[in-house]
């Protein structure tokens, strides 16, 4: 029997001529990605997402970093900033927070073949590739019983049509407590492939943070690993209005008992943009709950993806967790693709999920319009709603009330 070669796509052809051309690549990595290529709809966890198809081409990593926009929307954040251009971070702040530590290391990146991995084992290829490409890692370290005031704000700017690679551990001691706030700026063309890493021990206290405000030609992919220990908390909002193409990837694990996870998200999306958030929450020991909701504003010819999946090992007994994706479509040409799931190995759980895609209602658009709202004015405040009921479970007062405002925005911008 013949056998079969796959064509290579563009991006596949100028991935392949960069690990070839640069030494700093890490071959190990590259090559549990070209093992399987670009993840395309034959793949389960990107069947609605065809990397392959949809990405046109990876541009090359950028020699030097290029330059900050001047306008950042979170300036009036009170935070610790720290600013990668390009995938490039040279140095830390002089002045950390107390009871913070940073630093630059060279460590090989874990691309799920680490001890106690929460990444796939058999290998995501976005995950490999940042592995691969990444050029230095930054490490943040909580000490043991700190309670960080201020957040730690990763300011990831992709300054040009290049590719940018960044990773970030961060390790919360038991006790400490802190918030991690991601903001992806990407230009028109470039491609973003970030990874942030949480390890939380006991009695730890995160929120974590993730914001695409990306160029609408722009490409982020970027993946969030957590575990935590007992009794601690953990809640990750995302964020996105940017990118064309934007695939968030969160895998999380309870390592200990009685801790809690909250994850929500919030999609704005128009003309042809797609975003897809994926997670899988594991929970491996008993008595933990999660919250996972996620809204999604469809217009024109959008596509949103939802694919959530939470996990119960046999032991894991007294687990609760619940699920539930929401979206509104605006325009007939809009599409929402939800895939909740759920694997259960222990008998004494309360489980659930839910989804549902629909238009406004047309009572309440009436009612508003009835009492003298235009029908775009109507229709934003309907929808604020809607999203604010993601955006209510972000902690942080200050990039709450930012987020709800950029939200507004976009929703005035329909006109």
């Amino acid at each position: 029997m013949a056998s079969v070669t796959p064509l290579k796509t563009a991006a596949e052809l100028s991935l392949l001529a960069q690990a070839e051309g640069s030494k700093s690549v890490r071959q190990n990595s590259f090559a549990r990605y070209a093992a399987k290529g670009l993840p395309h709809r034959r793949v389960e966890a990107y069947h609605y997402t065809d990397i392959r198809a949809l990405l046109k081409d990876a541009p090359a990593p950028a020699q030097k970093a290029g330059v900050a926009p001047t306008h950042f929307a979170f300036n009036e954040i009170d935070a610790c900033v720290i600013t990668l251009i390009d995938g490039q971070l040279t140095a830390v702040p002089t002045n950390p927070l107390a009871g913070v530590s940073m630093n630059i290391s060279d460590e090989v990146p874990d691309d799920g073949l680490a001890a106690r991995s929460v990444f796939p084992s058999d290998g995501d290829p976005i995950i490999a590739l940042n592995a691969a490409f990444v050029h230095r890692t930054l490490r943040i370290v909580i000490d043991a019983g700190c309670a960080i005031e201020k957040p730690v704000l990763l300011r990831c700017i992709t300054a040009g049509a290049v590719s940018a690679y960044s990773r970030v551990v961060v390790e919360v001691a038991n006790g400490a407590s802190m918030t991690l706030i991601e903001c992806h700026e990407c230009a028109s063309g470039g491609l973003t492939n970030s990874v942030v890493e949480i390890a939380a021990g006991d009695d730890v206290s995160v929120e974590h943070i993730r914001v695409n405000l990306g160029d609408e030609s722009a490409t982020v992919l970027t993946s969030f690993g957590g575990r935590i220990g007992a009794r601690s908390a953990l809640t990750s909002g995302n964020f996105v209005t940017g990118g064309a193409l934007s695939r968030h990837q969160v895998f999380l694990r309870f390592e200990g008992e009685g801790a809690t996870a909250t994850i929500s998200g919030a999609a704005l999306l128009k003309d042809r943009q797609q975003a897809d958030t994926t997670l899988v929450v594991d929970h491996s020991v008993p008595e933990c709950v999660s919250r996972e909701h996620f809204a999604h504003v469809l217009d024109g010819e959008a596509t949103g993806v939802f694919q959530g999946k939470i996990i119960v090992r046999p032991h894991a007994q007294k687990t609760d967790g619940k699920m539930m994706s929401r979206a509104v479509l605006l325009a007939d040409g809009a599409t929402m693709n939800n895939k909740p799931e759920l694997e259960i190995f222990a008998d004494d759980v309360q489980c659930g999920h839910g989804a549902t895609v629909g238009a406004l209602d047309d009572d309440l658009l009436f009612y508003l319009r009835a009492r003298g709202l235009p029908k775009p004015e109507a229709e934003a405040l309907m929808l604020q709603a809607f999203v604010g009921e993601a955006l209510e479970m972000i902690a942080h007062d200050g990039m709450r009330e930012r987020l709800e405002w950029l939200s507004e925005t976009w929703l005035k911008a329909r006109g």
